[in-house]
């Protein structure tokens, strides 16, 4: 199964493709661009569910994905971003002085947020199969209009 999970803001976002055999692509963008890169995506890599963080801007691009062939629901992004910021420094790490301070106090220089979709996706793909959809299902506390 491979899921595209997209880490919602108000300007930008992160998104990625993950499956069983890793992270397949991840981007920082624009959230005006999303519909058609996810479109493409989702042909493109064979995406099997879209999930998006439910934090800021999770309304609006819920809404810019609605007419998607795909299945899209929600995540809880709880913590995703620090385990994002850890995600990117482990990938990524400090050189220099920079190395002598504490990683819990360093901001990466660049955005992240493409970590942050890649956090998300990875806890979707470690659910249990059968609960997936119930457990991101999330309509009932926040209603799409």
């Amino acid at each position: 199964m491979r899921v595209l999970a997209v880490d919602p803001g108000r300007e930008k976002c992160g998104v990625a493709v993950c499956g069983p055999e890793g992270v397949v692509a991840r981007r920082v963008m624009a959230v005006s661009g999303l519909p058609g890169l996810v479109r493409d995506w989702a042909k493109d890599y064979g995406v099997d569910a879209v999930v998006v963080g439910d934090q800021t801007g999770c309304k609006h691009v819920l809404e810019l994905l609605r007419t998607l062939p795909v299945r899209v629901e929600r995540a809880a992004e709880r913590g995703s971003t620090l385990r994002a910021r850890q995600r990117y420094f482990r990938d990524h790490p400090p050189k220099g002085w920079r190395r002598l301070v504490p990683r819990s106090l360093q901001v990466p220089p660049v955005p992240y947020d493409d970590y942050a979709a890649v956090v998300l996706a990875e806890a979707y793909l470690t659910l249990p199969e059968g609960s997936r959809q119930e457990s991101l299902d999330t309509s009932k506390k926040m209603p799409v209009k």
